[in-house]
């Protein structure tokens, strides 16, 4: 990037990337904004990073987020699935040290192979996922896997990320305190709630083997076997071969690379 800096004397660098370059670097990880006093260090992921929208912003959006989902979702009746919701995520919430949210596990009557996570600890469980998976220890990976999200704080910083880009028109004036976020669709979209309101925002590759590692972790002090999740990932890879990619992969896209770091983890923790 040397020849994208301007480094004169007594500035700051300026970086000389258009729009596109700029978006495309945040989304890789591979560019760091300057903003100063915006950045904060994550133990549970070693690095540091941008933070321009506060905890507050993010849990009003959540809890916004929330409620519009269970109105326009279906939540499921059938009292097995949602025993075996609550018991393995609230296992992995406890095993994950993050006790600080108020968790809460639900199950939507929906086909998808899918599920979600906001940063307040909310998370859905579709019940078409419930039919692929074959125990406790591979609900507990996705529900792991997407603690892991929350315990990286990847919603907060991609919705910084996005503002720093200047990513949709009036993300940066959502008008918190007359009651209602603005572009409500794009921001569940930014916060991880995925396909169920239409916008689509992938967490980046960097995000998605961050939540992978600490998962496997999550699920190893909850007691759960950390190696079916090698079998799990496996699983949602050879349906996407096979023509008909499930929602989750969508959200949450799979490939090679992230199953061997998986495993590489997996047995350098032990968890084998």
């Amino acid at each position: 990037m040397s020849d994208m800096v301007d480094t004169s004397a007594g500035r700051l660098p300026v970086v000389k990337m258009d729009r596109r370059e700029l978006l495309m670097g945040l989304a890789a990880g591979t560019v760091v904004p300057l903003v100063a006093g915006c950045t904060a260090h994550n133990e549970a992921l070693g690095r540091s990073q941008l933070m321009i929208v506060s905890d507050a912003q993010i849990a009003q959006l959540s809890q916004q987020t929330w409620q519009q989902s269970l109105r326009q979702e279906r939540v499921s009746r059938d009292a097995n699935k949602r025993r075996q919701v609550e018991r393995v995520g609230t296992r992995i919430a406890q095993g994950s040290g993050l006790t600080q949210y108020d968790w809460e596990f639900v199950v939507f009557e929906n086909d998808q192979i899918n599920a979600w996570v906001l940063p307040n600890g909310k998370v859905a469980i579709y019940s078409g996922l419930l039919d692929v998976v074959d125990n406790d220890d591979q609900l507990a990976t996705v529900i792991g896997h997407e603690a892991g999200h929350v315990a990286g704080r990847h919603a907060q910083e991609r919705a910084s990320q996005q503002m720093a880009a200047g990513v949709g028109t009036g993300l940066a004036a959502i008008a918190l305190d007359q009651g209602g976020a603005s572009n409500s669709d794009m921001w569940a979209g930014v916060l991880g709630a995925g396909l169920t309101f239409g916008v689509l925002l992938p967490y980046s590759r960097r995000h998605e083997y961050e939540a992978d590692r600490l998962g496997a972790d999550f699920m190893a002090r909850s007691n759960y076997r950390a190696s079916e999740a090698l079998t799990f990932w496996n699983g949602m890879m050879a349906r996407s071969s096979g023509g008909s990619q499930p929602a989750f992969l969508s959200t949450h896209p799979s490939d090679a690379q992230r199953m061997q770091a998986l495993q590489a983890h997996i047995r350098s923790s032990g968890y084998a």
